[in-house]
């Protein structure tokens, strides 16, 4: 059968009476069609304007974006941010599934990823966080591509990914999702708000996650790695409608994943089974509060705490973990003339506590300042320059600048920012989270990285089509590299590494047809010895078309295309550059009144990396890999489909 009721729907029965929290329960209606916003207000960029007039570039998933990527991966918001243009969600681990995001061709360490304004989910060096984040509670994604350190500090070198989440309405909502996939996994999901009076509100997401671990080439080894995973988060909101706001979150995790030999299987090269797993526990609170000094100025606090434990298997190396982000920040917001200001303080404090391996440890301590101003000079120009100087613990004084440029005519738009920032180097990349840090050695103090970027862009718009070309050009000084090769070192590279590349994206829209086309081409080039090469898994060209047809209330049908051109490969046997390939997928979805039903394809072609080559390698690499790196879909052709029930 290709989709079978799973006993763990009863996961969301233990959820069902906390939709009591509400005062007055409404019965299931049919949904309304949202009116459409014409102002969307921007929070990542601290002077919370609107989009049009904020003169850095944010592009934003609305409410209606979020929802269609939800019934394609109701259980992770990897789907979401891998199908925006100009960001790639690259699999770091194949044997678990690890992936982090690079914008614009820079390394997944280089964005940030924030909830509401807070780091709840650390620094983003753990590649699973992409997979553990469900997007059912999500209303709003703002995306920085570009240098935001002068916003947000340490990790924000690339740009930064801020997920924001629904808000509790005057009418209490109920938010039910039951999918299964063709391979075997399956995904609960629960949201649910209420108001407890007319000042303060309270949500609850609630997901369980389960996949069993599937071996699609029966080479014994699993190409899909099983998990099985739970999340909750409550949180409380306060407004008294006069200007002064409070958000409070907490949440929980945890998460059991299973790679490597399936049982009763062994590697061909050893003859003896080979298992990789990884346990995860993640616990974290959070809160923000905004209140009103005057008719001129906001005050603004934020904080949080999370702590993560890892428990990883690599084979019969064991490697546990505690990783803490203690985080707290205050900031003044004001208005005067044409100008709108911030300034602030904020304090970080980073601290990584490997068991097995404690010649790794580190505790970063990171206190900054940081100011802002936005001049609004006429209606077709406006400027935003902001700095922030931090006072790292391990490297020092470090000045993060940045300043960005709207002009504007009739029917036309263009961007332009500048910016330079830093990334705290440490033991932990994304090639370590795959290998582990038992065999790793670091023959020289690391060096904090240090980049600058440009980005430019064009957009003009006419009665039914849009369309945006954007320039973007990064340097990265003494990046880190992990030579794997013939030894397993961790050092910073003399050259930099530099990043140039077009982005060009067109939107149709006509009635209930809309399409989108996108082309992203990137140069992205290091040098670990005498001669300039490709940053390995960064393709030169990649492109994407999406179109759907959509009438509110009745039914939704879109199909995509997505093509990724060849990537240099690096310690691979089998070739050094990977082939190009296509995929296609569909998506339906059929409104019942409160009950939509929808059915999703990815991958009709089948591509599958195994196809080409093996996974495993003939012998184990110096690092501790048995596989070598994932350049195309392991997981092949996939179908999922359920049901989301709203009241």
């Amino acid at each position: 059968m290709l989709f079978s009721f799973h006993p763990r729907t009863a996961f969301v029965v233990l959820l069902l009476p906390v939709v009591g929290f509400s005062q007055q329960p409404t019965a299931p209606a049919p949904q309304k069609p949202e009116p459409i916003q014409e102002q969307v207000t921007v929070y990542a960029t601290r002077t919370e304007g609107r989009l049009e007039d904020l003169p850095a570039r944010v592009e934003i998933l609305d409410q209606d974006e979020i929802d269609e990527k939800t019934a394609m991966t109701p259980g992770n918001i990897v789907m979401m941010l891998n199908e925006t243009s100009g960001l790639r969600v690259q699999t770091t681990s194949p044997s678990l599934g690890a992936s982090s995001v690079r914008i614009q061709g820079m390394k997944g360490r280089y964005t940030r990823f924030l909830a509401d304004g807070l780091p709840l989910f650390g620094q983003q060096g753990a590649g699973l966080g992409l997979l553990q984040i469900p997007p059912v509670d999500l209303g709003q994604v703002e995306i920085i591509k570009g240098g935001a350190s002068a916003l947000y500090g340490a990790g924000a070198m690339g740009g930064v990914v801020n997920l924001i989440t629904r808000r509790p309405r005057d009418k209490a909502a109920r938010d039910f999702i039951f999918n299964q996939t063709s391979l075997g996994g399956t995904d609960i999901s629960a949201y649910l708000d209420g108001r407890i009076s007319p000042q303060i509100a309270t949500s609850l997401m609630g997901t369980g996650n389960w996949q069993v671990e599937r071996d699609r080439n029966r080479d014994g080894w699993a190409d899909l790695a099983g998990y099985s995973r739970g999340v909750t988060r409550p949180r409380l909101f306060w407004d008294n409608g006069k200007g002064r706001r409070g958000l409070l979150t907490g949440g929980f995790l945890y998460e059991d994943r299973n790679g490597g030999t399936l049982p009763g299987r062994v590697l061909p090269a050893t003859g003896s089974p080979y298992i990789e797993a990884l346990s995860t526990r993640r616990g974290d609170v959070g809160g923000t509060a905004q209140f009103l000094l005057s008719e001129k100025y906001v005050g603004t606090l934020r904080g949080s705490y999370s702590t993560l434990h890892h428990r990883h298997q690599f084979g019969e190396v064991l490697e546990r973990d505690r990783h803490e982000l203690l985080f707290a920040e205050g900031s003044l917001r004001g208005t005067a003339g044409h100008n709108t200001w911030v300034g602030g303080a904020a304090f970080e404090r980073d601290a990584y506590r490997p068991e097995d391996v404690p010649e790794y440890r580190y505790t970063y301590r990171n206190p900054g300042i940081f100011g802002q101003d936005d001049l609004q000079a006429t209606s077709w120009l406006s400027f935003s320059a902001s700095a922030r100087v931090d006072f790292h613990s391990q490297y020092g004084t470090l000045f993060s600048p940045r300043f960005a440029a709207l002009l504007r005519g009739d029917g036309w738009t263009s961007r332009l920012a500048l910016s330079q920032g830093f990334a705290a180097s440490s033991a932990l990349t994304e090639e370590t989270e795959a290998a582990g840090l038992t065999r790793l050695k670091i023959p020289f103090p690391l060096r904090v990285e240090r980049g600058r970027g440009l980005t430019f862009d064009l957009t003009r718009s006419w009665s039914l089509v849009t369309a945006t070309a954007t320039l973007f050009a990064s340097n990265v000084h003494d990046p880190l590299y992990v030579e794997r090769t013939t030894a397993y070192t961790l050092t910073n590279l003399v050259l930099p590494t530099r990043n140039l590349g077009v982005e060009a994206v067109a939107i149709l829209r006509k009635h209930e047809y809309s399409a989108t086309a996108s082309y992203t081409w990137t140069r992205a080039q290091q040098q670990p010895g005498t001669v300039r090469q490709d940053v390995p898994l960064t393709p030169r060209h990649s492109a994407g078309l999406v179109a759907s047809w959509e009438r509110p209330n009745f039914a939704r049908i879109g199909i995509e295309g997505y093509y990724t051109g060849t990537q240099q490969l690096e310690d691979n046997p089998y070739r050094t550059e990977s082939k190009p390939y296509v995929l296609f997928g569909f998506l339906i979805q059929k409104q019942l009144r409160a009950f939509q039903l929808y059915l999703n394809a990815e991958n009709l072609s089948d591509v599958r990396q195994t196809k080409t080559d093996p996974l495993l390698l003939p012998q184990q690499a110096p690092d501790g890999r048995w596989t070598t790196d994932a350049w195309a879909p392991l997981d092949g052709r996939v179908f999922n489909g359920g049901v989301r029930v709203r009241f």
